[in-house]
């Protein structure tokens, strides 16, 4: 199973994310993508590590992610986070296609996975359009991949301000 979860910066995703983790019993494995270039992200990654539970294991890995799920054995797996290793390959100067082909790589490997695999990313396309060609581009490459693992999901929620708000599966109209 996939389970989608997306929202903007410090909306609960995560949060949420883990405890849906947590609930499904069993040894987790936590897939991060962040990477520390500077003194504040050093610490923000200190502390995110602190705050998981000591029975998860905890995979850093960013840019060979689908290569990194597809040797999680544990039953349940967190990756948090998409939007980090959207950025990573970016920096690291692959083309938007490419990108696009590993988070189809993702999503097969999540899919061929037992148990459930848990997708975290930023939703950041409902703010202004980005003054800059490269921060657009990452805006628009995230939003395909987020449509993307959205779809393949079996269950996907937006947080917004620390509530969860269901978006599949939904009874709601659904246009052809």
């Amino acid at each position: 199973m996939i389970l989608y979860v997306t929202g903007g910066a410090r909306s609960g995703k995560s949060s949420f994310a883990e405890a849906r983790a947590a609930a499904a019993g069993g040894a987790v494995t936590y897939l991060a993508t962040a990477q520390a270039f500077d003194d504040e992200m050093t610490e923000r990654i200190r502390r995110h590590r602190a705050d998981r539970p000591a029975a998860w294991t905890t995979v850093e890995e960013p840019i060979k992610v689908v290569q990194a799920v597809q040797n999680v054995e544990s039953p349940t797996l967190l990756l948090d986070c998409l939007s980090l290793w959207v950025s990573n390959m970016l920096l690291a100067e692959w083309t938007d296609a490419a990108m696009l082909d590993a988070v189809g790589g993702l999503l097969a490997a999540a899919r061929a996975r037992p148990g459930l695999t848990v997708l975290v990313s930023n939703e950041v396309g409902l703010g202004i359009v980005p003054d800059n060609a490269l921060a657009r581009r990452y805006r628009d490459v995230l939003g395909w991949a987020n449509q993307r693992c959205a779809a393949a999901s079996d269950e996907a929620f937006v947080l917004v301000s620390g509530l969860p708000l269901r978006l599949k599966p939904s009874q709601e109209f659904h246009a052809p």
